[in-house]
């Protein structure tokens, strides 16, 4: 399927903080102190990049039944739409602190946005990425592997939570659960398809890049 065409917008100004590795737990609770402090615009546009430990995230659509083998995972219960995924080393995840403008004020449209800055990020990488009908998230070509789980929440239009992108992530993590309902088995990343290692860092900067691209976000 083709990438979306972009409108152009007026760039606003924003910040991209780079957290390492960090606790599924701590940075939901930044997520949330960055949040209130946007809404009250005391902060710009921020881009959280972190990797975590392992841990199984359930979303407000998560069903019980896609649990499977969690008892040595921890499990967060949280507020962004979707079903259960993990987070692990390896993987890349995002989490955008963006005040959404007037003319952004769309879901379907910031869903679609985020899969578009994934595909222009895996495209650096000459790694083809691709949307699948009916699933939020982004694919291989052809559809065969998921490489990219998304599940966003909003709040007074300030949006948190976000993506999350297979790098070098031990797939087999997944068998813990049902993936978004899926089975583990089509979960893919990119240094598998690609065959060959990625460094974490060209992804990031890839990554900041194709944010930057779509949402007219300047990163400082």
């Amino acid at each position: 399927m083709t990438t979306l065409d972009i409108a152009p917008i007026t760039p606003h100004p924003a910040r991209l903080v780079d957290l390492g590795t960090r606790e599924f737990g701590e940075v939901w609770a930044l997520q949330r102190e960055l949040v209130a402090a946007r809404q009250k615009d005391e902060i710009p546009d921020t881009l959280l990049l972190v990797e975590h430990p392992h841990v199984i995230t359930a979303g407000r659509g998560a069903h019980r039944e896609n649990l499977l083998a969690t008892e040595a995972i921890p499990i967060f219960e949280i507020e962004r739409g979707g079903d259960v995924t993990y987070h692990g080393p390896g993987q890349l995840v995002g989490y955008p602190i963006f005040l959404l403008r007037p003319e952004e004020r769309d879901l379907h449209v910031y869903l679609r946005n985020l899969e578009e800055a994934i595909i222009r990020a895996l495209a650096r990488f000459d790694l083809p990425g691709e949307r699948k009908p009916d699933w939020t998230g982004v694919w291989t070509a052809g559809g065969v592997r998921k490489l990219a789980s998304i599940g966003v929440a909003v709040k007074r239009w300030v949006t948190l939570h976000g993506l999350a992108l297979n790098v070098s992530t031990d797939l087999s993590r997944f068998a813990a659960i049902n993936p978004c309902g899926l089975a583990a088995s089509v979960m893919g990343s990119m240094s598998g398809e690609l065959a060959r290692p990625v460094a974490m860092a060209a992804v990031k900067e890839a990554m900041a890049a194709a944010m930057a691209e779509v949402f007219g976000r300047v990163f400082a």
